[in-house]
């Protein structure tokens, strides 16, 4: 056991416990193997005692694929600043060429973990866009920082919104472009949302094209899109190379919305609990860093570097600081900004944030089925083991339903999602 280890704190509900774990002690002292003595002790004093820290990790080093985004910097730091030591592992990032690329290396196993969309992990739990595969949400890494961006074509014609996009829909008939980076991803979902609230039907009014994060300014630039969906600091690049501006904030669209998670397959947590509760915890930590203000310039600086998102710093850190220009004549101060952590809000894994990816893909045909949305939520969403991390690391927990208002007044609270899945007026 670690030192970090010995110090860690225990929750409330591990306190009670001290004598069932010298029991275990005992045990041990008599030659009881660990996986024996374990069997012998209860589910939840089991978890107890493992919320302590009281067990090294599985397997020491773990390699946690990314794709060159600013939300991937909690991976980075965890990483580069060393806060995985802290917990006894070693997390190698692997920078990723693609969504799809991030989803099979998860399924078979190449990458331990990812930073990874959403909705992707659902997508595969039940078999959407890919190979059905148990998969699991570790924590959740950011809120907000998405954007829509929109050609500088489409404000030569007078679109500054989706208002005036439906106005030139409906005038000027044709094919409009725009682009996401996976069918079930969390910007596929943004994109059809805000256009649907805006009387626009994504699947019959325009065409729309999966195009890999870092791929997005480039097609743009060709003339290949009219708009797309993207994390930053694509989004701002567009700006900075003076091809397009931002439609709308992801923050606009939900506050406070989940976005890429920490997903691994079911099978790495069931063969690697501590090493899972390991990785958690280390970036947990990160998400703190992060999410200290004063911090956030040399964030921007480790993950402008080449081997994270290769691009330059300034482009990074004026949204990560919450400085907006839309690069269409509007400049604010966005208190919504990305956050990583926010005192623990940012990265409990809500059952009601799992379960609204599922309501949209059955909202836009992608899940053929209502199904048991709750149920895929709680076997997905990793709530007990993410509780004994956020012991480990001192970070606050929340209930496991939240409640939200979105860009068209329609409130979520995962309380009724077929209802809810059934509800609204543009659908497939």
């Amino acid at each position: 056991m670690s030192d970090e280890s010995k110090t860690r704190p225990m929750t409330e509900s591990a306190t009670p416990c001290a004598s069932r774990r010298d029991f275990l002690k005992t045990s041990l002292a008599a030659g009881l193997g660990a996986a024996g003595i374990l069997g012998m002790v209860p589910a939840g004093v089991r978890s107890a005692a493992w919320a302590a820290g009281s067990d090294a990790p599985e397997k020491p080093e773990v390699k946690i694929g990314f794709i060159p985004l600013t939300d991937c910097a909690s991976v980075a730091i965890a990483s580069e600043m060393g806060f995985d030591k802290k917990y006894g592992i070693k997390i190698t990032p692997s920078k990723e060429a693609s969504w799809a690329a991030v989803r099979d290396k998860l399924v078979n196993g190449e990458l331990d973990a990812s930073h990874v969309l959403y909705g992707l992990i659902y997508g595969v739990q039940l078999g959407i866009g890919g190979p059905k595969k148990d998969m699991a949400v570790l924590m959740n890494l950011n809120h907000n920082g998405q954007a829509i961006t929109l050609s500088n074509k489409l404000k030569d014609k007078g679109v500054t919104d989706g208002a005036t996009l439906k106005k030139l829909i409906d005038k000027e008939k044709g094919e409009y472009t725009f682009a996401h980076t996976f069918p079930t991803g969390t910007h596929a979902m943004w994109l059809y949302y805000w256009l649907a609230a805006h009387g626009i039907n994504p699947f019959t009014d325009i065409k729309t094209i999966t195009v890999p994060p870092p791929q997005m300014v480039a097609n743009m630039r060709v003339g290949n899109m009219d708009g797309y969906c993207v994390g930053e600091p694509w989004g701002a690049r567009a700006i900075f190379d003076g091809i397009g501006f931002t439609g709308i904030t992801t923050q606009d669209i939900w506050k406070d919305h989940p976005e890429k998670c920490l997903g691994t397959r079911l099978e790495f947590v069931k063969q690697y609990p501590n090493t899972a509760r390991a990785m958690t915890a280390a970036i947990l930590e990160a998400s703190k860093y992060i999410d200290t203000m004063a911090n956030r310039p040399k964030v921007s600086q480790i993950i402008a570097q080449k081997s994270y998102v290769n691009t330059e710093e300034s482009v990074i850190e004026g949204r990560m600081k919450g400085e907006y220009d839309n690069g269409n004549g509007k400049k604010w101060k966005d208190a919504n900004y990305m956050k990583f952590y926010s005192d623990g809000k940012v990265n409990f894994p809500y059952l009601s944030d799992g379960t609204w990816f599922l309501t949209q893909h059955k909202r836009w045909g992608l899940l053929k089925e209502d199904v048991d949305y709750l149920a895929v939520a709680k076997q997905v969403n990793q709530i007990e083991l993410y509780k004994q991390a956020a012991a480990a690391a001192k970070v606050p927990l929340y209930p496991e339903l939240r409640t939200s208002k979105l860009v068209d007044g329609v409130v979520w609270d995962g309380k009724d999602p077929k209802a809810y899945a059934a509800g609204f007026k543009i659908k497939v």
